[in-house]
């Protein structure tokens, strides 16, 4: 069976070993799983635990590994991974005392990255790093296997406790799947940015000396962010690719552009900014144009692609001359400079489709044709009413010419004193061929397929009802085709969601830095935490029956729970949902029937609240040796 069905075959296993059959009385043996020697030396594991050399030699026998574990193909059944992994918990200990004589306190388990480990987060395991890429016979320390996620399971805490009571409280392993490996050129940058991304996170409101918790952590910061090596770039590199793992595993990803400013008026001595409006003399900042993944469903997979620059005062007043500038030299050639990162990311995503989300600010004749070259799929909302090959009708006239193919209901989210409404929307599509501009004549024309939708009866009070004409690269050849577009691009809104959290949650327009690129640097920390807490906003509706050990620490839950109910925490950890709206109620949800889900706003400011109300529960635990 393992070797048939595990990637690393039956074995053979290394020293003291004991292997598993998993039974079922109906079905009979539905997986296997084995348990043997530890590894002698793992650096993640031994600075979790605090260990040195000596302290290693005397207890490495208390610790065994859970070196396979398989559930055959063909068995389907919801939580069964977590709960063999329980199961062993409860049992190996008595088995190893019986065979070996020794009962042991601590089991470890290694997941080769892209996977997660979702079932041993979902069964309480510690995720405490990655290993260095060696095996056991690579006793030249040459390196070059594939990476694995370090995980731990106490079966003893008060052994642990006795052994390994100085140990470090490990960091969150979502900050090392997104930063870890980070090619910065020294271990020390590396780990200062595990730990600021852990504490942006932990108080994402907070300025940097509150969040680094010390006048020293916060020194350290800036000398960080003031480091030649540590750019946007290279911070953001271990999150793309973690946001390209995530990817592979859809069948269809929208990925969303979109610009936003960062105004920093308030900031004088800021260097490096520039104008953020039509006025030179207007606000000033700087301007962030990003492009990040979704799936269909709207749950945010992770950044693209993000770019930062400030305008140059000195190009303003030359507007007569835009139309002899080629594109490369335009502020709109962001959106082209963008398809480059999201096609790359195509690529390496082959059983996926990606589908590329834009507002009508993207209507750029040689954007779409960037798109339809490149055979990258596009979904534009139009903005110019542009001529059609072949047809005497413009595009606005020659859509609404176009019979109905049927009607949409869309969710309009409350804007301004309007409240939320339910529109109905009629659908027409068809297929047409872009004629270049006047003056882009040696341009080839563009065939697209067009979805035009708008709203038929809106409410009287409705100033402006919706009307969408979509330009799409991907065939529309029937309703449902043309619901579906409509569908995607109701999802663009998700990053001007993740712009709102990355300014008024972790308030990155308040930070104090002095110069655009040292701002630049703290961005790409502040851009990862936003997309988390987006992340985990839209987790908790789209699998809201997981554990919440999927995305918190075991001290997270716990400390929130007796924070709110006064009373001891319970054996199993609460749902993902539960955890969620019990975050969002630190930060003011209410949760009343007619309340909903939690939005963003009140979970980064509940998360705040719970990184104050763990530190507590592990402070108090320790002082009066409670019980973990």
């Amino acid at each position: 069976m393992m070797a048939s069905h595990h990637p690393l075959g039956a074995g053979p296993l290394c020293g003291a070993q004991i292997r598993y059959l998993i039974v079922s009385q109906r079905y009979g043996v539905v997986g296997g799983l084995s348990v043997s020697a530890a590894a002698w030396r793992v650096g993640a594991r031994d600075q979790w635990l605090g260990w040195d050399d000596a302290t290693r030699r005397a207890e490495l026998q208390g610790v065994v590994c859970n070196s396979r574990f398989v559930v055959l193909p063909s068995v389907r059944v919801k939580h069964l991974g977590s709960h063999v992994l329980g199961q062993l918990a409860r049992r190996v200990r008595g088995d190893w005392q019986h065979r070996y004589g020794l009962s042991p306190w601590l089991m470890e388990t290694y997941v080769e990255a892209p996977r997660s480990g979702t079932v041993y987060r979902a069964a309480n395991w510690i995720e405490v790093g990655m290993t260095a890429g060696r095996g056991r016979q690579d006793t030249a320390g040459t390196g070059g296997l594939a990476q694995k996620r370090v995980f731990l399971y106490p079966l003893s805490r008060p052994t642990l406790k006795r052994l390994c009571g100085r140990r470090a409280v490990p960091l969150p392993g979502w900050v090392r799947r997104e930063f870890a490996g980070a090619k910065l050129g020294d271990r020390r940058l590396e780990e200062r940015l595990l730990q600021l991304g852990a504490a942006f996170f932990a108080q994402p409101q907070a300025n940097i000396p509150q969040a680094c918790g010390s006048p020293a952590a916060a020194k350290a910061a800036y000398r960080f962010f003031d480091h030649n090596r540590v750019t946007m770039d290279a911070l953001l590199e271990p999150h793309h690719q973690a946001t390209i793992d995530r990817m592979r595993r859809e069948s269809v990803v929208l990925v969303a552009q979109d610009t936003s400013s960062l105004n920093y008026t308030m900031h004088p001595e800021m260097q490096g900014i520039g104008p953020i409006s039509n006025r030179v003399k207007g606000p000033q900042g700087l301007l962030v144009h990003s492009a990040l993944a979704f799936r269909p469903d709207g749950l945010p997979l992770g950044l693209l692609d993000i770019e930062c620059w400030a305008r140059d005062p000195s190009e303003f007043g030359k507007k007569k001359l835009r139309h002899s500038k080629p594109i490369e030299a335009k502020e709109s050639f962001k959106w082209i400079r963008a398809l480059s990162p999201i096609g790359a990311a195509a690529g390496q995503c082959r059983s996926t489709r990606v589908v590329t989300l834009a507002d009508r600010e993207s209507d750029i004749f040689e954007y779409l044709l960037e798109a339809r070259t490149k055979g990258l799929d596009v979904v534009v909302r139009a903005k110019e009413n542009r001529a059609l090959d072949q047809e005497v009708q413009r595009l606005w006239p020659h859509m609404h010419l176009r019979p109905r193919a049927g009607t949409i209901e869309l969710q309009v989210p409350r804007h301004g004193k309007q409240p939320a409404r339910t529109a109905e929307m009629s659908v027409h599509f068809g297929e047409v061929t872009l004629s270049p501009p006047q003056d882009k004549r040696h341009l080839a024309p563009i065939p697209m397929w067009v979805v035009f939708t708008r709203e038929e009866l809106p409410p009287k009070e409705v100033k402006e009802p919706l009307e969408w004409m979509l330009l799409t690269t991907v065939p529309v050849t029937g309703l449902v085709d043309a619901l579906e577009r409509v569908q995607w691009y109701a999802r663009r809104w998700g990053i001007e969601v993740f712009h709102r959290i990355l300014k008024s949650g972790c308030q990155i327009e308040d930070r104090q830095l002095g110069t655009a690129d040292r701002l630049e640097a703290c961005l790409a920390i502040d851009a990862v935490v936003a997309w988390r807490i987006h992340y985990l906003t839209w987790l908790g509706r789209a699998t809201p029956d997981l554990p919440c050990t999927v995305a918190f620490e075991e001290d997270q839950w716990k400390a929130v729970i007796v924070f709110k109910t006064r009373k001891p925490p319970p054996a199993q950890p609460p749902s993902l949902r539960q955890m969620i709206r019990s975050i969002a109620q630190l930060g003011g949800f209410l949760a009343r029937k007619s309340d909903g889900e939690p939005g963003t706003q009140t979970l980064w400011r509940g998360l705040q609240r719970m990184d104050d109300v763990t530190a507590a529960f592990r402070s108090f635990r320790t002082a009066y040796a409670m019980p973990p």
